[in-house]
């Protein structure tokens, strides 16, 4: 073969010439023309909102932002994972291009990659050439020098959106976040520390009010239920954002089977055997990205630490999560430790890292606490491996018996103790769901009996009563019926209920918690002797004297047995026995002159277990007196009434249940000599104390109005 082939190459072709048989193979790769998001102009969102509720404040100053003629400003849209900042940022972009006639800009600023494509594409859109692309794109010249460029030369003002910038140091290291006299800058970002921001006006964002949660509820959903049913739902979801969105989302595409809102309630609270971030994450459109799905949106704020150098704050995290979501003492957190995966010198960067990212935030007010939303606790503790759960309740139960005191003094509390509540319970459930050991669902047990005896000695019954009745669901789930938290905590139920004058179911919570202490731990164990005379304070007010004072004789044998005769324990068991002799129907009791005589041994002995000003002795005196102004000796009653209640006003706020005691019995006193005036007196401060305390209708407020009538009466005939 011979002669002359004419051929030519285009593209990435070659041409090649030879002489013989050849046989060529090429195999061309073609790299993409463009490698950016198809566009800058459309927010890339995964659900708009139908509505944006509230946030009313914050639309009103960025609608401002985007006038004509405004310019040269940055604003910084940060809050936790799902608190609605893309939201605001999409309904701020639609504002700003169909009525503020500005070109909307919209960047995901989420990693370096999405970032630097999405700003070379608005260079292009604002006019940059094929050529000066490509010199930024191969590093031949400053990227974002040329972005900035073409963005400060736009013939248009616009807003340019850099969406999901949780990792400011991209924007910051590449010079990605500049201002310009022809735009205005929207960040959103999850970080919240400021100095990040220098220059730009920071606008924080969190949960949703009431009414406005419900209403997203009823504007994806408008058939699923009533306001108030949407209202009790978004309650449930802590009115997150995107919570509320995921829930109602499910709510309007249920086909086969509809759902309403008491069926999703039903089904946040575990009707149904879905967790309840695996039911919330039902709602999600498929294919969703990870920062719409309450299960992954937060890891990707843990992995950022992480690559920080904090993956204590992942620890610190799962720790906050074995509790509420409701404002916590940061005193709990000193001496916060967990082996070699948080040392206490860690604590306070790996909270830091925790508030910069907005997985927490501090609360103002009398006791520094910070606080995390439920959801995010919620999600955090589902995702928490199974074989590191009971390690990080031992370590709560820890921090929580280092702020709950094991015998609390009466009275007024440490605000931090009271402010533990919540996160004493859903402590014990959080352990209880996740199936502890039973030495672990005890110490949390312990917690909760703690707290229950802080509330009550602060004089706060009816709490003490809900609380115990909140700890013992709870804690019969995870613990035998044996345990000696499980008959503590019924125990103190009954305390309750007998100081809130519901004497009948008092009565019967203390017959049956007797019967099985003595059944399961026997007739002489501690708590038995306890049962035993709780039991027996309850009974004179059901008409059961003479059985109460067989009761309180077997306590105090049974204590002076195995303590002592001058043991607190013991004292307070002779103390009650004093305390008999006063009662109306005393006269009933052979040995009352007797009962009565062991007084002044019983205060004696109180003073010298505790001293004088202790509210043991108090009481002792207290209930000498009662005894001595029943059996008709009033004048020696008088000395010992008048101690106990200024000993009591030293020790108690006016209101407080002992010293109102103490104040009936000076009242008593005083009426029995005569001094009607000075009766009347502590009287009618007695009958406004009971009012505020106990209410009009407590058996003990009815009582004291009575007495209050009576010295009334005698004053106006005498």
């Amino acid at each position: 073969m011979s002669g002359a082939n004419d051929a030519r190459a285009d593209g990435y072709g070659r041409v090649y010439q030879a002489s013989g048989d050849q046989h060529i193979v090429e195999h061309h790769h073609h790299a993409p023309e463009w490698a950016g998001p198809d566009s800058v102009r459309h927010p890339a969102v995964g659900r708009a909102p139908v509505v944006l509720r509230d946030r009313v404040g914050e639309m009103d100053r960025l609608r401002a932002a985007v006038e004509p003629g405004v310019g040269n400003r940055a604003y910084v849209l940060h809050g936790m994972g799902g608190c609605g900042k893309t939201a605001v940022a999409y309904t701020l972009f639609r504002h700003a291009t169909q009525h503020a006639e500005r070109i909307g800009l919209w960047v995901n600023a989420s990693d370096p990659a999405s970032l630097r494509a999405g700003m070379l594409a608005v260079a292009a859109d604002r006019g940059a050439t094929d050529a000066e692309l490509t010199g930024a794109r191969s590093g031949l010249r400053p990227a974002a020098d040329l972005v900035w460029q073409y963005l400060d030369a736009s013939d248009r003002p616009w807003l340019l959106v850099l969406d999901n910038a949780d990792t400011p140091a991209v924007l910051r290291d590449g010079g990605w976040l500049r201002t310009s006299p022809t735009g205005i800058v929207i960040v959103t970002t999850r970080q919240a520390a400021a100095h990040w921001w220098p220059g730009a006006e920071l606008l924080q964002f969190g949960v949703l009010p009431r009414e406005d949660a419900a209403l997203v509820l009823q504007d994806l959903a408008p058939h699923a239920g009533s306001m108030e049913e949407a209202a009790e739902v978004a309650d449930r979801l802590g009115r997150l954002p995107l919570a509320l969105t995921l829930a109602g989302g499910f709510l309007a595409h249920q086909v086969i089977d509809p759902w309403n809102l008491a069926d999703y309630r039903h089904g946040l609270d575990g009707g149904t055997g879905f967790h309840p971030i695996e039911l919330l994450d039902r709602g999600a459109d498929a294919g969703t990205d990870s920062r719409q799905l309450l299960s992954r949106t937060w890891q990707l704020s843990l992995d950022a630490l992480t690559a920080q150098g904090l993956p204590e704050s992942t620890v610190l995290l799962r720790l906050l999560a074995c509790l509420a979501g409701d404002p916590l003492p940061l005193t709990l957190l000193a001496g916060a430790e967990l082996g070699t995966e948080l040392h206490p010198s860690r604590v306070e960067s790996a909270l830091r890292g925790l508030l910069d990212h907005s997985l927490t935030e501090l609360v103002p007010g009398t006791v520094r606490c910070l606080r995390v939303h439920g959801i995010l606790l919620d999600s955090v503790a589902r995702a928490t491996p199974d074989d590191r759960r009971e390690r990080l309740a031992t370590a709560v139960a820890r921090l929580l018996r280092a702020v709950l005191p094991e015998v609390p003094e009466r009275g007024e509390q440490d605000p931090a103790v009271i402010l533990l509540a919540p996160h004493v319970i859903a402590f014990l459930r959080r352990v209880t769901d996740w199936g502890a050991a039973p030495a672990v669902v005890e110490d949390a047990a312990d917690c909760a009996l703690r707290l229950v005896i802080a509330v009550h000695r602060s004089g706060d019954y009816a709490s003490a009563l809900t609380l115990a009745r909140e700890a013992l669901e709870l804690a019969v789930r995870g613990l035998p019926d044996n345990s000696v938290f499980v008959l503590r905590l019924r125990m103190r139920a009954g305390r309750a209920l007998f100081r809130l004058g519901r004497f009948e179911e008092s009565e019967t919570v203390y017959e049956e918690v007797l019967d099985d202490c003595e059944r399961l731990l026997g007739p002489e164990d501690p708590d038995t002797l306890e049962a035993c005379l709780r039991l027996a304070l309850v009974m004179p007010n059901r008409g059961r004297l003479q059985e109460s004072m067989v009761l309180k004789r077997r306590a105090a044998r049974g204590r002076e047995e195995t303590l002592g005769r001058s043991h607190p324990l013991t004292l307070i068991a002779r103390k009650y026995i004093l305390e008999t002799a006063g009662r109306p129907e005393a006269d009933a009791l052979p040995d009352r002159d007797e009962i009565l005589a062991t007084g002044p041994a019983v205060i004696a002995d109180c003073i010298r277990a505790t001293g004088e000003d202790h509210p043991m002795t108090l009481g002792a005196e207290l209930n000498y007196a009662f005894a001595l102004s029943a059996m008709g000796r009033p004048a020696e009653a008088l000395p010992h009434a008048r101690r106990a209640l200024t000993g009591y006003e030293r020790l108690f706020t006016p209101d407080y249940p002992l010293l109102l005691n103490a104040r009936q019995n000076l009242s008593v006193a005083l009426h029995a000599l005569g001094r009607h005036a000075e009766a009347i007196e502590q009287g009618e401060i007695l009958v406004d104390g009971r009012i505020r305390v106990l209410g009009p209708a407590h058996p003990w407020t009815v009582h004291a109005e009575e007495l209050l009538h009576e010295y009334r009466n005698a004053a106006g005939s005498s």
